[in-house]
């Protein structure tokens, strides 16, 4: 999906660079087979990179890092940051969004109501035990309820929508409606956020997720605002984190990812950042949930703590949900059936933002 080599087997070159620059401003990182932000293989201090992870296509197992850093969307962007200075231009410097992909006419990524891709897939006893295209393609278990495009624009007209697809302002979920904002900076002060038209001061004082940070000379670091919203039908929000990738003066890439705010009283790990999990109310005997943890709302904003002028990075917010059933656990109970282990049976949905890109001076 994001090679280092064209169709014709050559080198990348910058013309390639600006035509992807040009005519692929936005990639689908979540949908029906499965989810590309990461893979636990690239992403191994990440303990949400391995979500709702699909590891075939089409029948072709990729399982070496070599091949799997050209089919996520972070090992994607980190690639371009090697471009970027090569090239002074990012061939991979997209907006992220997701969609249903579905091929029988009912786009349903919802959990409790979901229809699948193809008609094999379509709610029935059998839908877990079976594969998909007449059992010639992957079993349907395996298939994720996903996912959705969000659109920040100016307006609800056909020139609005696609003016905010070229500048990035999207973000993906995977299948709730989780409304969220993400701004960059360098004036953002801790007040901002509280205040009822911190939309405007994040468009004011920084740019929107999809935006560049230029430096100007500035000696400090950026700050990001965030604020992320439950979907009103859905599931409590359990966390917000941003994921950081950037590209070292020894022509290194590395990835961190912050919790920047969270549900309740849990504190991270003073060395390790770690934050311990929610927990979860899910009942596995009748499919249900409940919203006792989490939050309905969580925002902030978060200062970069190791900040380096002189390195190309980016930033993207990653909103997670408290656990809840999976349409698999969903099918088991209505059905009366019993899933095999490897079948997941609960899910953390999740939004992932546009990133923020920072170029040095």
């Amino acid at each position: 999906m994001f090679p280092d080599n064209t169709v014709d087997g050559n080198p990348i070159d910058v013309g390639y660079a600006r035509m992807s620059a040009r005519w692929e401003p936005l990639a689908e990182v979540t949908q029906v087979k499965g989810d590309s932000e990461t893979h636990p293989i690239l992403s191994p201090d990440d303990e949400f990179s391995d979500f709702e992870t699909f590891d075939t296509n089409l029948g072709l197992k990729k399982t070496k890092e070599n091949k799997l850093k050209h089919d996520y969307a972070r090992g994607a962007l980190k690639q371009g940051l090697l471009y970027e200075q090569k090239f002074q231009v990012n061939p991979y410097k997209f907006g992220m969004i997701g969609s249903t992909d579905g091929h029988n006419s009912l786009s349903t990524p919802e959990e409790d109501n979901f229809f699948g891709k193809f008609v094999e897939s379509e709610p029935r006893s059998e839908r877990t035990s079976s594969k998909l295209a007449g059992d010639r393609l992957w079993e349907n278990w395996s298939i994720s309820a996903s996912g959705y495009a969000a659109v920040w624009a100016t307006e609800n007209t056909r020139e609005a929508l696609f003016a905010a697809m070229k500048r990035k302002e999207v973000y993906a979920t995977t299948g709730s409606h989780i409304r969220v904002r993400f701004f960059g900076g360098w004036e953002y002060t801790d007040s901002m956020i509280d205040k009822p038209n911190y939309e405007e001061l994040g468009y004011r004082y920084g740019v929107p997720m999809g935006g560049d940070l230029i430096n100007g000379g500035l000696k400090k670091s950026p700050t990001f605002m965030f604020s992320a919203s439950k979907d009103p039908l859905g599931a409590n929000l359990d966390r917000i984190q941003i994921v950081k990738g950037w590209l070292d003066k020894r022509g290194q890439l590395h990835e961190k990812v912050y919790n920047v705010a969270w549900a309740g009283a849990r504190v991270p790990d003073e060395k390790t950042g770690f934050l311990r999990p929610i927990g979860s109310t899910v009942s596995e005997e009748d499919a249900t949930y409940d919203n006792s943890i989490g939050d309905y709302h969580l925002s902030g904003i978060w200062t970069d703590p190791d900040f380096d002028e002189g390195q190309r990075s980016f930033y993207y917010c990653r909103v997670i949900e408290i656990p809840r059933p999976r349409w698999t656990l969903k099918d088991a109970v209505f059905f009366d059936i019993m899933l095999p282990d490897e079948v997941p049976k609960v899910i953390q949905d999740r939004a992932y933002t546009s990133p923020i890109w920072y170029q040095p001076n």
